[in-house]
């Protein structure tokens, strides 16, 4: 992931390293990475992240190196024939444009970065022109969607050198649609939108297979549980762990647009509490445990509470696709596989 890429960068960048950062700025046809990819490299030939899923990679590095060297991005344009793109696992070729940049004055990777553990929409407008020998590295500005993060303060926007800019930044990071804007032919906006989150309530078996599912799914996973012999971290190693109730949990969590909730104590003790919070906020997939009957009776006191049909229709119950396994490792597989599904639903 693009976040990891980045931490991996600034990490390089506060201990010293000299480093660069390739990006995918455009494709034609067929091709192994999507716009907006990267690939961070260090002087030394260490490198995190990728822009072609292999082919290319070893005359982007040579390039991030000299770039590195010299502080002058380049902007590299491939040809990946029909042989390459078979050694990557494609059908046919394509062609990739790469812009290659030096992060030694990168100051926007930090506080980009604050964004995205802020959970807020943020884009990075790099300008792809050319520029003078005494001024080689390309502008790079931190935009940002105000009110982008629920429960976070709005951060200022900022605005493109065009008079029409602003309006085909906001709908690129409305539509989490990277791309060099058509508006001037000359920026390329990065867009990272907040991680998705899986929250899940209840530690229980089904859960300890989910967790790692999800979380190699790329998913940033908390598990709520209040009994703290479940939730402990024998049993979820690897796992950010709460043992508070679940919804004072997930009032603190704030669960926004790119967050998942599934329920799985079978308690309605637990459950009925963590399905009114989730109901109330905009997260994009709400699950709970439970057979057609047991969900029944759930809808009933959720009524009892106030919510209407419509809003009790977010609740996927029983969770998960009908793959028809029973296994506790079955269930998780159908229950990442529906919110998958619904997340990319939800982007379309």
């Amino acid at each position: 992931m693009n976040q990891d890429i980045l931490t991996q960068a600034l990490t390089w960048h506060k201990a010293g390293k000299n480093v660069a950062l390739a990006t995918v700025i455009r494709t034609w046809g067929s091709s192994p990475r999507p716009v907006g990819s990267h690939l961070v490299v260090t002087a030394d030939g260490e490198f995190a992240g990728s822009v072609s899923g292999g082919c290319i990679e070893g005359e982007v590095i040579r390039a991030a190196q000299q770039c590195i060297a010299d502080g002058r991005p380049q902007q590299l344009g491939f040809g990946v024939s029909n042989e390459q793109a078979w050694e990557v696992g494609l059908a046919c070729g394509g062609r990739v444009d790469v812009q290659v940049m030096s992060l030694a004055a990168a100051d926007w990777l930090e506080p980009l970065q604050a964004e995205r553990a802020a959970r807020r929409l943020a884009g990075l407008l790099l300008t792809l022109e050319s520029h003078p020998s005494h001024a080689p590295t390309p502008p790079v500005r931190l935009v940002h969607r105000p009110g982008t993060a629920r429960g976070q303060p709005p951060a200022p926007a900022e605005t493109g050198t065009a008079a029409d800019l602003p309006a085909e930044v906001r709908q690129r990071l409305d539509s989490n649609q990277p791309g060099i804007l058509t508006s001037t032919g000359h920026h390329f906006l990065g867009v990272y939108a907040p991680p998705p989150r899986l929250l899940i309530v209840g530690a229980v078996h089904i859960a300890q297979a989910l967790a790692p599912m999800a979380a190699r799914a790329g998913f940033e996973v908390t598990l709520i549980d209040p009994r703290r012999a479940f939730a402990s971290v024998e049993r979820f190693p690897d796992v950010a762990l709460r043992d508070d109730w679940p919804d004072e949990a997930l009032a603190a969590l704030q669960p926004d647009a790119a967050t998942a909730i599934v329920t799985l104590s079978h308690d309605p003790k637990l459950d009925d509490p963590a399905l009114a919070v989730a109901l109330g906020s905009p997260a994009f997939y709400i699950g709970a445990l439970g057979s057609r009957r047991t969900h029944a009776r759930r809808l009933e006191r959720l009524r009892e509470e106030g919510f209407d049909d419509p809003t009790l229709a977010r609740i996927h119950a029983p969770v998960g696709l009908d793959l028809g396994g029973r296994l506790p490792a079955e269930i998780a597989v159908a229950i990442l596989a529906q919110l998958i599904q619904a997340r990319y639903r939800e982007t379309a």
